[in-house]
């Protein structure tokens, strides 16, 4: 139980405010995480568990059934749950994933603005130890664990200032790499005309442009960049 209470202690413990320069510092280095070609390609990995991470959750909320979840090689995913293959709870699942990223950005924005930076970032390894039970593809295993592992490494080796910097760094790459997958998918649905984007889902699930659902996640992940940044810095 004592050993209990230190961790518990140490999870909740509040870090002072970071300065200013140093979230800009961190804003920048994310900013370099999200619009460098050779880096996105490999910091894009983790947008894609967010963005799986969210298809799940809802789902299991809307009362479907997850059946696993895959991550491949070249960053796309999939998420299986079965249920009513239409109505709202389909719906909130395929619209999840392209919002997911910036709006676990808000939450992290929000922890972060008061002063729970040790705290946000056991909260990434609870979710990302959940996540890991649902993945049924050795890749997406690999992926997870990776991730775990920094920023679990992080959190154990970090002193206290150093893990609010890394928890900014984190909390602005998900804000910053939310926009920028959207864009990517309407980029792609340009050049392929794919049918099996969520955006082209939620069109045969509503009857609406797959277009007017790109714009909706734009506009969810660009808000949550603007609230979330001025939590951060105001």
């Amino acid at each position: 139980m004592d050993l209990l209470g230190r961790f518990w202690a140490r999870v909740t413990t509040s870090v002072p405010d970071l300065p200013t320069e140093v979230l800009l510092g961190t804003a920048a280095a994310a900013a370099l995480l999200v619009l460098s070609p050779s880096l996105w390609r490999v910091t894009r990995h983790a947008v894609t568990i967010a963005h799986e991470g969210a298809h799940g959750a809802v789902a299991l909320a809307a009362g479907r059934r997850l059946s696993g979840i895959r991550l491949h090689s070249d960053t796309s995913g999939l998420t299986v749950s079965a249920g009513k293959p239409t109505g709202l709870g389909m719906v909130l699942t395929c619209f999840a994933g392209y919002v997911g990223p910036g709006l676990f950005g808000l939450g992290a924005a929000a922890l972060l603005a008061a002063g729970h930076a040790v705290g946000l970032l056991w909260a990434l390894l609870l979710l990302l130890a959940l996540l890991l039970v649902q993945i049924r593809n050795w890749y997406g295993l690999w992926s997870v664990l990776a991730t775990g592992g920094v920023v679990f490494a992080a959190t154990w080796w970090l002193p206290p200032d150093g893990q609010a910097a890394f928890a900014a760094l984190a909390t602005w790459f998900l804000l910053l790499a939310a926009p920028r997958a959207v864009l990517e998918l309407q980029a792609v649905r340009r050049r392929r005309r794919t049918p099996d984007s969520d955006a082209d889902q939620l069109a045969r699930l509503t009857r609406l442009p797959a277009v007017l659902w790109v714009g909706a996640f734009l506009l969810v992940d660009v808000g949550a960049l603007v609230l979330g940044g001025s939590w951060l810095l105001l």
